[in-house]
């Protein structure tokens, strides 16, 4: 038996492996924009930071798409989770008034399946192409004793660019601002252990079964693309004092990262209509509303926190884009030294 064979009698399978590079490679290649540099398939992905800049700053982040990866796997659709992943990188550059350069992606597998990863990169280039932004490498790894059989892992890292004196950082916010909300897909990426958990134990439905007050099969529902806030909000970034990416930690657990010490972000809490989606959760997960927004976006994927004569201006660009968009609070002054916070009203 060869070294090349132990491998394989262990579990890994470097012909597989190679195969499932070959596929990729092609996705890759259609992803390059003309700031790419290097060549498919080095050790490093390569981008330049795009001319016009005067003091241009490098804005990046790594995230992942959780458990959302088994609702796939069960559904058998591969290509979504690609297009989440990117989304909501995007989202979290975003928030910095950046703009979207390179993205790597990352793989692991207890066995690699080519058409599997086929699909998955497929997915996560379609969110680069949208974007302008090219897929410059990634990680394939095949680790069978970490990984059940049919189960595999994704994660990515973005790279943005915005000017330094165009970032946004929060310290622009203040009293009277108001909050808009901008509205989500669905579950986005998180809260995807407990959703799993009330829709597959609790109510016992299957995959392919209708999703209550929906209609949609369960798995069309879980597996609603994390929508990416780009196209609304690019255009009115300059009007825009701060901005909070709504995912793990909900409403209050995100805007409160961009909020300046003595202010207090008050969220009316009946501005916008809760999807059935949740409503649904909420109710058959027997689930205090408290919780839910801990764990769950409700609705609501972004929020601006922007002056009151720039509300029309950043309101009318996202119905321009068809995403619902609310006036769902306002920021409050508090003592100066006052640890910033979020709290919702009840009306």
């Amino acid at each position: 038996m060869t070294k090349t064979n132990r491998y394989a009698a262990a579990g890994v399978k470097l012909d597989t492996a190679e195969e499932a590079k070959r596929r990729i490679a092609k996705l890759v290649s259609a992803t390059r924009t003309s700031l790419a540099r290097g060549q498919v398939g080095g050790f490093g992905g390569m981008v330049r930071v795009p001319d016009g800049y005067k003091k241009p700053v490098l804005v990046m982040s790594t995230d992942g798409v959780g458990s959302k990866v088994l609702v796939a796997a069960a559904a058998g659709i591969h290509d979504t989770i690609g297009e989440d992943l990117v989304n909501h990188s995007v989202n979290d550059i975003l928030v910095h008034g950046a703009t979207p350069l390179a993205f790597l992606d990352y793989i692991a597998a207890g066995n690699l399946v080519p058409e599997i990863a086929e699909q998955i990169v497929a997915g996560v280039a379609r969110g680069c192409r949208a974007h302008d932004m090219t897929l410059a490498g990634g990680e394939t790894a095949q680790m069978p004793d970490l990984y059940q059989p049919g189960h595999y892992d994704l994660a990515g890292s973005i790279v943005g660019v915005v000017e330094e004196d165009a970032a946004l950082h929060g310290d622009r916010v203040a009293a009277g601002d108001q909050l808009i909300g901008f509205a989500s897909t669905g579950l986005h990426t998180n809260g995807y252990t407990l959703a799993r958990r009330i829709v597959f134990e609790s109510m016992k439905l299957k995959i392919d079964d209708p999703f209550p007050e929906i209609g949609q099969a369960v798995g069309q529902v879980l597996l609603a693309v994390h929508r990416s806030y780009a196209p609304a909000l690019r255009p009115v970034l300059g009007e825009v004092h701060a901005l909070a990416h709504v995912t793990g930690g909900g409403i209050a657990g995100n805007l409160v990262r961009v909020l300046p010490t003595g202010v207090e972000a008050v969220v009316d809490a009946g501005s916008w209509p809760w999807p059935p989606l949740f409503r649904v959760l909420m109710r058959a997960g027997q689930v205090g509303r408290d919780e839910m927004r801990r764990v769950f976006n409700l609705g609501v994927g972004m929020i601006a926190v922007v002056g009151r004569d720039d509300v029309e201006d950043v309101v009318r660009a996202a119905q321009r884009t068809q995403v619902p968009a609310w006036i769902i609070g306002e920021i409050r002054s508090t003592r100066a030294s006052s640890a910033a916070t979020v709290r919702f009203e009840e009306r």
